[in-house]
């Protein structure tokens, strides 16, 4: 199983049990900029404690690696756990996520998609991704994310929401970072 089949493996079972979801992370940066390697998938999944025996039951013990007490606790504490695929060496890493008003917003603006010719997924929208980039590179200062933004700007950058990134950037402290990725422009 590649990453491509693991992703329609993983949203076939979301959308099976009804789970609101969507692709973030390395994935979609991808998607809308750049292409890189990655080994993981990253989705967002509004899990409740009613759904987490359907969910897991989705992933046979003799193919996937989860632990239901972690899904319990991710569900419970608003934090994430992991899927591994040992034969492939993928891995996914499923947020569940915390109820505020920027994740409210990364929900309300969802995209349907087509990653492959032949089946769609849901991903969060670039901006979104830019946004959240800028924040995992504040709390680690890893320049991967500076160049999965760039890319994003490249690739995206015509079509993007100027507007909607600098409000969430005021919003959540990151205006220092996002004027600095503007000033340096490598992306024009």
């Amino acid at each position: 199983m590649g990453p491509s089949e693991l992703l329609r493996y993983i949203v076939g079972a979301l959308e099976e049990i009804g789970a609101r979801y969507f692709v973030t992370g390395s994935t979609a940066s991808i998607f809308f900029g750049e292409p890189r390697f990655t080994n993981d998938l990253d989705v967002v999944v509004d899990l409740h404690p009613d759904d987490v025996a359907r969910f897991c039951a989705a992933f046979p013990a003799d193919e996937f690696y989860l632990s239901e007490e972690s899904v319990r606790r991710a569900v419970a504490q608003k934090g994430s756990f992991n899927i591994l695929h040992p034969a492939s060496a993928l891995k996914v890493d499923v947020i569940v996520p915390a109820d505020t008003s920027f994740n409210r917003s990364r929900f309300a603006r969802i995209q349907r998609v087509n990653p492959d010719a032949d089946f769609q997924a849901c991903f969060t929208s670039a901006e979104d991704v830019i946004v959240k980039k800028m924040e995992f590179y504040r709390e680690g200062g890893s320049e991967k994310h500076l160049r999965d933004i760039t890319g994003i700007l490249k690739i995206s950058g015509a079509t993007l929401d100027y507007e909607y990134i600098e409000s969430w950037a005021e919003n959540l402290g990151l205006e220092t970072i996002w004027r600095t990725i503007l000033r340096s422009r490598p992306f024009r």
